[in-house]
């Protein structure tokens, strides 16, 4: 192990960064806060994507939302998962005698009581927020199939039959039209009309169409029609110059998580769809939250999740950055956990021996550290406290540092706000 009087200067070297930074906090060892270990993530560099960890409690939603603040400030928007309703706080300024206030006392940073241009957003207006739809067709048959449970077979079935519409012109709005579409094609003429490009078996048609109605009374048919969002909706700056947040409001559909799940990773495809290569940026075009992210790999097929994988690959060219927010590295596939250079990893308990498996599996995704044993570290952290590495300006993986991570300045609770009133008041209401 090295000893103490290196620490800061190692720590402050490596997170080193010539532009724009977010800041991560100040470095811990044995226990002792270094303020001068500064620790912090290269702007630039939050298009490598990012991984937010740790056990139930440990502070994850908090540090999700002192990233968004600190990328607002920058002048990026972001797009936030509020799934329980807390991160309606980033509205209204913290208290200045508050625990974000202390945490930067200790820290030995200014702090500044501030709310953040927020825009609420919610699933077809399930819960307060300007309703977020999208038609059946633009959904696409990979994404219904995900939503629906559908196995691999049914799932190719609903790629035909989308084919189908596509070839015959026929659009394909809300779940209605894709039941009719069904019921169709399941009849003695319309069968006919698959002959020639393969079939569906009644069986399958019977289970999509049984699917469906789950969906329908699940928040299906609030989601699936127009107007649909315009994904430009979510890049707005403030007249200010701050990013707006658009705060996916979910405390509605907690029930449906695999359709807010889903509805996450269409908001994703989206983006990569919508926008222009722009290569290497001084800063990010947008930053992606993906709350719960365990939720869209549950009984995913291995089409889903190799389409996840391409869509993380490909969408930092846009100048898109997408942090996971989960309790285990392991809820995360392997391909796409290696595309995530931010890590920010809160405790991991080790009470089972599944857990004990889930904490060897993520030290094993930690470079080794000359001050820290990762693995006692990792159950060692405290409620705001992580383990960081991240990826410096030249790409490389710096050491892992226990980071005593800033408190927010916005509120660090639900808003007091009357949430629909402010939603109204957006100008995108009349629109949507």
């Amino acid at each position: 192990m090295a000893e103490t009087p290196d620490f800061a200067q190692t720590i402050t070297a490596a997170y080193a960064a010539e532009g724009a930074a977010v800041d991560l906090g100040r470095g811990v060892l044995n226990g002792e806060l270094h303020r001068d270990a500064v620790v912090q993530a290269p702007l630039a560099m939050m298009t490598r994507h990012g991984l937010i960890a740790g056990a139930t409690g440990t502070g994850k939603t908090k540090t999700l939302q002192g990233i968004a603040e600190q990328l607002s400030a920058a002048g990026v928007p972001v797009v936030v998962a509020d799934v329980k309703g807390d991160l309606s706080g980033l509205l209204e300024p913290g208290a200045a005698d508050g625990p974000g206030a202390k945490r930067d006392a200790d820290l030995g940073i200014p702090f500044e009581p501030t709310g953040f241009p927020v825009e609420l957003l919610s699933i077809g207006g399930l819960g307060p927020g300007v309703p977020v739809r999208a038609t059946v067709s633009d959904f696409g048959p990979q994404l219904l199939a995900k939503v629906l449970g559908a196995n691999e077979t049914q799932e190719a079935s609903l790629t035909l039959v989308f084919h189908y519409a596509d070839a015959k012109g026929l659009p394909l709005l809300d779940l209605s039209d894709l039941r009719a579409l069904l019921t169709w094609l399941d009849s003695k003429e319309g069968k006919a009309d698959l002959e020639g490009i393969g079939g569906l078996a009644k069986q399958t048609v019977g289970v999509l169409l049984r699917n469906l109605v789950g969906l329908e009374t699940g928040g299906g048919n609030e989601f699936f029609g127009e107007p649909q969002l315009d994904i430009a909706d979510l890049m707005r700056t403030a007249p200010d110059g701050r990013g707006v947040i658009s705060c996916l409001e979910l405390a509605a559909v907690q029930d449906k998580p695999r359709l807010f799940s889903t509805v996450l990773m269409w908001l994703v495809a989206e983006l990569f769809e919508t926008l222009p290569e722009e290569g290497d940026v001084d800063k990010p075009k947008l930053v992606f939250f993906f709350d719960e992210a365990h939720l869209l790999f549950d009984e995913a097929s291995k089409a889903f999740t190799d389409s996840v994988t391409q869509t993380v690959r490909l969408i930092r060219s846009k100048g898109v950055g997408i942090f996971f927010v989960t309790q285990s590295p392991k809820d995360i596939p392997a391909d796409v956990l290696g595309q995530l250079g931010n890590r920010v990893q809160h405790a991991l308990r080790a009470f089972t021996p599944d857990d004990q498996k889930a904490l060897a599996a993520a030290v094993k995704t930690y470079p080794k550290s000359d001050f820290y044993d990762v693995e006692r570290l990792l159950q060692e952290l405290g409620i705001g406290e992580a383990a960081v590495t991240i990826l410096d300006e030249k790409g490389v993986p710096t050491p892992v540092v226990h980071s005593r991570l800033p408190g927010t300045r916005s509120l660090m609770d639900k808003a007091s706000a009357d949430l629909d009133a402010t939603a109204k008041a957006s100008p995108l209401w009349a629109t949507y």
